[in-house]
């Protein structure tokens, strides 16, 4: 920070485990890359190439090299993970990885169907080349998945070897862990946090409201995914109480007489 104020929570420092906050990388530029880190890279953990953006990203190999030198760990969608597997190419994903020099990789079934067993010997194995984070929840709409199938499934995959389980919601945050207004499906995150730890899990949060939820639920160090590269500097200063919606979270009792009515 540039001055000191009293009453900020402590932030966890990178290389952190918990307080994590991934930004979602649908396209930027080399240059709006440099300018991003330049920015915001000191509060950025991971990097997502959302989707199958890596596939037509230009300078690609430029990009992972920056985010690197930053000490942000990239790596690339689900979804292009789904599309290799659900056409037979695991092998050929496996070489994907290891030409990019990949160190984190994302094991998800949320636009195709996969038997569970099956996800979780791609976690076993993707486990013994990178770092996994493993997605739970469906990006298909109308599909509800039962509280205590997500903990089940987020067991067995941080189990099978993935380092956080990511709680599905999709860029849009109106499915998986939320309601199709955006609002937050408390009894399903309760649920999730009653039977797995917290900094297991990273909850993918793109609308400013659910990071503040977020954040007044769990605290300044929860994992937050999905972040807009605009949205990084805004979300620190939600973790730290210096926006509106947190500015109380944080502050000694005597100073709670003060909330406008």
């Amino acid at each position: 920070m540039n001055y000191q104020l009293p009453y900020i929570p402590v932030r966890s420092e990178k290389p952190r485990n918990e307080g994590l906050t991934m930004m979602m990388d649908k396209g930027l530029s080399l240059s709006q890359t440099e300018g991003f880190i330049e920015m915001a890279g000191e509060y950025t953990d991971y990097v997502k190439f959302g989707f199958g953006t890596s596939a037509v990203t230009k300078n690609l190999e430029d990009k992972l090299k920056l985010y690197r030198e930053a000490n942000i760990r990239p790596y690339f969608g689900g979804t292009l993970f789904e599309a290799y597997i659900i056409r037979g190419m695991f092998g050929e994903y496996q070489k994907l990885v290891e030409k990019y020099k990949l160190d984190l990789v994302e094991v998800s079934d949320g636009s195709m169907h996969m038997e569970h067993e099956e996800k979780l010997g791609y976690i076993r194995t993707l486990s013994k080349q990178a770092t996994v984070l493993s997605e739970v929840g469906s990006k298909v709409k109308g599909v509800n998945i039962p509280p205590e199938q997500w903990v089940l499934m987020m067991k067995t995959e941080l189990e099978a070897g993935s380092l956080k389980v990511i709680a599905e919601a999709r860029e849009s945050g109106t499915i998986g862990i939320y309601n199709s207004d955006g609002t937050a499906n408390e009894g399903l995150i309760n649920e999730i946090a009653a039977h797995i730890k917290t900094s297991d899990v990273l909850w993918e949060a793109p609308d400013g409201k659910q990071q503040a939820w977020f954040i007044k639920l769990f605290g300044a160090n929860v994992n937050l995914g999905n972040i807009a590269p605009d949205i990084v500097i805004p979300l620190e200063c939600l973790r730290l109480g210096l926006r509106g919606d947190t500015f109380f979270d944080f502050l000694p009792e005597e100073m709670q007489s003060k909330k406008q009515l």
